[in-house]
């Protein structure tokens, strides 16, 4: 079980980099744009509806807890080395990449929270 937990949170992880790609050439910038928040975002996807179908077991959240202690600092270390001046001089989609995931996830707040407590 602790084996399928990181499966799914490999396949999540493929799953948003492909995204991610995607909507980088789509955008005609040569950069992944964000497919850690996709895998993160399919993840948690995921994780609800195996949990709603009984099929998520606590060894599987294991597998996945393995790996989220490590993402934090790996986030971190990536996010030390890019540079956010040249984000702001290169113009207004490096900004929008960064303000728009989050007002989606902001929005998505109040339907996720009235869909854990039905």
């Amino acid at each position: 079980m602790l084996l399928r937990g990181v499966a799914l949170l490999a396949g999540c992880f493929i799953a948003g980099q492909l995204l991610g790609e995607t909507l980088g050439r789509l955008l005609d910038i040569e950069a992944n744009v964000g497919g850690v928040g996709f895998a993160m975002l399919f993840l948690i996807l995921a994780q609800n509806e195996l949990e709603k179908r009984n099929l998520f077991h606590v060894e599987m959240g294991e597998g996945i807890l393995f790996w989220s202690k490590m993402y934090i600092p790996i986030i971190v270390a990536m996010s030390a080395i890019q540079n956010v001046r040249v984000a702001f001089t290169n113009g207004m989609l490096a900004v929008l990449a960064g303000i728009i995931p989050v007002i989606i996830c902001l929005s998505l707040m109040p339907l996720l929270a009235n869909k854990n407590q039905r």
